[in-house]
């Protein structure tokens, strides 16, 4: 994080490696958009950027981006909603995600990045793309067994690294 607040441009590109996939996920949920996510994504870290000099080393990236991200992303929000109402067209009230649920997002992107390469690819197989284990099975040309196992122990891995979170609601 020091070389970051000297603007080395490595240590940015490994801040956003680290950080990119979550700050997405916090501007697609705020947004509903993936061009308008992509676009916060690329603001917050320009943002990032132009603010490293002020960055205290010794804080965590994590929840400073968040903040960069969920300002970016409600900014975005206000250009396009006053963009797409019009005097023929009603206005309808959409409220943007909550703050918690977008922290939420944020807790679930970061740890997902954690978890080994091969569970997260049946996670995504069956959460996001809603396959069976046998349709995630014949996706990813692997045996339903195999599917299954690191089904278990992706879940185990997400459940230790969120854990965190039953601790701050109770």
């Amino acid at each position: 994080m020091s070389r970051f607040g000297q603007g080395d441009p490595d240590a940015v590109a490994a801040l956003y490696d680290r950080f990119g996939r979550a700050v997405f996920t916090v501007a697609y949920r705020a947004l509903g958009d993936r061009g308008l996510a992509e676009e916060a994504v690329q603001q917050t870290f320009l943002q990032a950027w132009r603010a490293a000099d002020r960055f205290e080393v010794g804080r965590a990236p994590g929840p400073w981006l968040y903040a960069i991200a969920r300002r970016v992303a409600v900014d975005l929000y206000r250009r396009e909603r006053r963009h797409r109402t019009s005097d023929d067209e009603p206005e309808v009230a959409v409220l943007p995600p909550s703050f918690e649920g977008t922290w939420e997002a944020w807790e679930v992107r970061m740890a997902l990045d954690r978890v080994p390469e091969d569970e997260r690819q049946v996670l995504h197989a069956t959460h996001f793309l809603g396959l069976t284990h046998q349709e995630a099975a014949e996706e990813l040309g692997i045996p339903v067994g195999t599917v299954k196992s690191r089904s278990h122990r992706a879940h185990r891995h997400m459940a230790d690294l969120l854990s965190h979170l039953d601790e701050e609601m109770a």
